[in-house]
């Protein structure tokens, strides 16, 4: 095979049950709400009012209430005596589908650790109250919330304005009590803490990748909330996430590249590299090949292996290509280096809604 591509047609050979760590570490940035400086009865500083569904816009604003002693805030300089400032939604409306939202608009968080305290005060039709995570707009996003009438805790997400089918677990929860909740995305992966333990089996959804972060409430629910705090990873561009996570995956490749387009540059070349000198490279014969046929192919570079695979969008069209360099090991073929490949390029796929998200951050 050396001197020589070799086609390989495999994506059908290999499924793509393979679980792909996306826990991301050593957090660069973090952000606590601190309302204990703003003015009491006044929305707080960076968030705006909205509404999903139908029926009255919340009144949110910042009010006092008293604090457990056991529940030590993020920000201690924000305790005065036993009041402490909270976010509360106060006006409730009897509508059914009336969801009034309470959104962060000044940052677009992807990977995050958004938690905050929750206590839901009164609700004849509903008691409801939770974080949005991920959202797009009003009609658009994650939201997981606790249920104190019901006793549960739920996720669901909206697209276009349709809520989806909730997912959860029962817990004894209660009204007039606070319980801290917190949900943690890490590329596809979801995990939704109550009082920090595990409150829902993790989640893989695929419909948003980044998005706002707010609090909700639903219909009639008046409920408070406090020690809201984000942790995150700052923005970056996906195939350069993508890169480092295949470099998590397999830091023994030699390197990987992710070849794509943008609007500022029509060709095919590297997005991002494991060698990040790689980025800006023109795509050779070969990767052109592979991405106007859509075939994987095999070849030999100074005697170690190269696994060149077209890369897919969501609905399977070819939007760039991967490059996998393997170092030479004994008995090294085509088919077993490329069976080292397509599983961490089934999952990588998974998180490619288009060919813009690729360079999107």
């Amino acid at each position: 095979m050396a001197g020589s591509d070799i086609l390989l047609v495999v994506r059908a050979l290999f499924g793509a049950g393979w679980a792909l760590s996306l826990a991301f570490s050593a957090l660069a940035a973090e952000r606590t709400f601190d309302w204990s400086t703003e003015g009491e009865g006044k929305l707080p500083e960076g968030f705006h009012s909205r509404l999903t569904g139908s029926g009255k816009t919340g009144d949110w604003k910042i009010v006092r209430d008293e604090l457990p002693t056991e529940f030590k805030p993020f920000n201690t300089n924000a305790v005065s005596i036993n009041r402490f400032p909270v976010v509360a939604q106060v006006v409730p409306s009897n509508e059914d589908e009336r969801f009034p939202l309470l959104m962060f608009d000044e940052e677009v968080y992807g990977d995050l650790t958004f938690t905050a305290r929750i206590k839901v005060i009164s609700g004849a039709l509903e008691q409801i109250a939770g974080l949005v995570f991920r959202s797009q707009d009003e009609r658009n996003g994650y939201v997981v919330r606790i249920n104190t009438l019901d006793g549960n805790v739920r996720f669901y997400k909206f697209v276009n304005g349709v809520r989806s089918n909730p997912i959860g677990k029962d817990y004894p929860l209660k009204k007039g009590q606070w319980y801290q909740l917190s949900v943690n995305c890490t590329g596809n992966k979801i995990k939704v803490l109550l009082d920090g333990k595990e409150a829902i089996p993790e989640l893989t959804d695929n419909s948003f990748t980044k998005g706002h972060i707010g609090f909700i409430t639903k219909s009639d629910t008046v409920a408070y909330f406090s020690d809201a705090h984000v942790t995150y990873r700052p923005l970056e561009m996906l195939a350069t996430k993508l890169v480092r996570q295949v470099d998590e995956l397999q830091p023994r490749l030699l390197n990987f590249r992710i070849y794509g387009k943008t609007a500022s540059r029509p060709d095919l070349h590297v997005l991002a590299a494991k060698i990040s000198a790689d980025a800006g490279r023109a795509a050779d014969a070969t990767e052109l090949k592979v991405f106007s046929e859509n075939r994987m192919y095999y070849g030999k570079d100074n005697g170690d292996g190269v696994v060149t695979a077209p890369l897919h969008d969501r609905n399977g069209e070819t939007i760039g290509v991967a490059k996998f360099f393997l170092k030479s090991f004994p008995g090294q073929t085509a088919a077993n280096s490329i069976g080292r490949v397509v599983p961490t390029l089934h999952e990588i796929e998974k998180q490619v809604g288009s060919a813009d998200d690729l360079a999107e951050e």
